[in-house]
This record gives C-alpha cells, sequence and structure tokens, in this order.
C-alpha cells in the first residue's frame, strides 16, 4: 500500500498466524487497489481492459461507497483524478483498515489497533488498561507531536502534504489541495474519519467546517501560518 502498516493486540491469546492474517488481508488489499502495480484490477480498469460487469465485488463496493461519498461531500471526493484515471486511494485505506479490524473483533479480541500509514482503528485498551493515545505530528517538523487524542473504539485520520507531497486534489479546480497542511478528523470508525478527512482537506480551510456539520466527527487543523483549529467537541479527545 505504499505505506507502513502496524498491528498490536494487547490481548495475551494473540497468536503469530492471527497477526499473518491481517498482513496477508491488506496485501490482498494493495494488490487489488494499488494504482502502482500493473497487475492490480484497479490498474486493468484504468487500461480499460476490465469491464464493469467483471468486476470483482469488492471493486463494485469500494466504487459505490466512493460514489456515495461523493455525494455527502457535494462533489469534493472524487476517485477520477485529473488524469481521467480512477484512484481510489483516499477510501480504501480506511475500509481497508475497518475491515482488518474486523477480522480481529471477529476473532474475539477486545483490545488492539491497526494502523496503516498513521490511520488508525484501536479497539478496547492499551497494555496499561488506559485509552490509546494517538500523536497529531507537526506538519513542520514530523518529529513533533502537536497535540494527542485519546481514543477507544473510535478511528483518527489524518490527511496532509508532509509526508506524501501534494497528493489531494481539489476537484472542483483540478489543482492539488494546498490551502491547509494537515487535518485530523477523529470519527465513530476508521471508514469514516478517512474518507470525510480527505473531502474535507481537499475543501482547504472550509473543511473543518464541513467536519463540524457532521454528527459524530471532529477535526484539528493546521494552516500554512501554522494556526490551528479545532470543531467545537474535539476537547473531549484530549482527556485520558
Amino acid at each position: 500500500m505504499g505505506m507502513p502498516v502496524a498491528v498490536s493486540i494487547v490481548d495475551a491469546k494473540a497468536s503469530q498466524a492471527e497477526i499473518d492474517k491481517i498482513f496477508d488481508y491488506f496485501k490482498y488489499v494493495d494488490e487489488k487497489f494499488s494504482t502502482y502495480k500493473d497487475t492490480s484490477e484497479i490498474s486493468a480498469i484504468n487500461r480499460g481492459e476490465l469491464a464493469e460487469k467483471d468486476w470483482s465485488n469488492d471493486m463494485k463496493t469500494v466504487f459505490a461507497f466512493a460514489e456515495e461519498t461523493k455525494q455527502k461531500t457535494n462533489g469534493y471526493f472524487e476517485i477520477k483524478t485529473p488524469s481521467g484515471k480512477y484512484d481510489p486511494s483516499g477510501l480504501v485505506k480506511g475500509w481497508a483498515i475497518f475491515n482488518a479490524a474486523k477480522l480481529l473483533k471477529d476473532d474475539g479480541f477486545e483490545n488492539f489497533y491497526v494502523d496503516a500509514g498513521g490511520d488508525i482503528q484501536p479497539r478496547g485498551r492499551n497494555a496499561e488498561g488506559k485509552k490509546w493515545s494517538v500523536g497529531i505530528r507537526s506538519p513542520f517538523n514530523p518529529n513533533e507531536i502537536v497535540k494527542t487524542v485519546y481514543v477507544e473504539n473510535e478511528g483518527v485520520a489524518t490527511s496532509g502534504t508532509y509526508v506524501r507531497g501534494e497528493h489531494i486534489y481539489d476537484p472542483k479546480t483540478g489543482m492539488p489541495a494546498s490551502a491547509i497542511l494537515s487535518l485530523t478528523v477523529v470519527g465513530p470508525n476508521i471508514y469514516e474519519a478517512d474518507r470525510f478527512a480527505t473531502a474535507a482537506f481537499a475543501m482547504g480551510t472550509e473543511g473543518i467546517r464541513f467536519i463540524e456539520s457532521l454528527p459524530g466527527l471532529e477535526a484539528y487543523m493546521i494552516n500554512k501560518k501554522g494556526m490551528a483549529t479545532m470543531t467545537s467537541g474535539f476537547e473531549k479527545y484530549l482527556e485520558i
């Protein structure tokens, strides 16, 4: 997926086989949705080699979720790039993390987290019996943590330019979204947090107001001047 993936299971009964199952799932997602692999299904679709009727069920599901998200964000979530190719990465990562966490939950685990590229789905408590702590990095200094949020079952997703560069586009203009540097969203799960973080980042400085309007989501934004803005309910996640 072009990013590090980490899995931590606190429950004593966890085995290497169960960890391996999660990484195998991420490998499956990568092989299907990676725009960097010529052998992936999405690459075949972009080359016009695969008719929609022949798409896999997971591909159809992701495209349906992408269209739903586009409608819910006034068109600010768009998987068709300015070049005309499809790139569902802005939704697939959160979707994959959510599904991986569900695999662990279905296996009976109660305390764990799944992290892909800094987007995190925790569950339960950490090894100290406390809420999971997730640091928000400074877009000016990746070694500096500007805020720490504390969550149990909520997903935490950050969209920004300071790790991967300008990779999120404003669908309205076709230009890279560059009005802000970082936007962290906490939501009921990582799927919701990730897809709306991507869309809100594309909106620029108006993105945080959009998150404010969505029930169950909170956000923390850093602009180019280093000024931070948070939604009205974000502070509750700053308490241990």
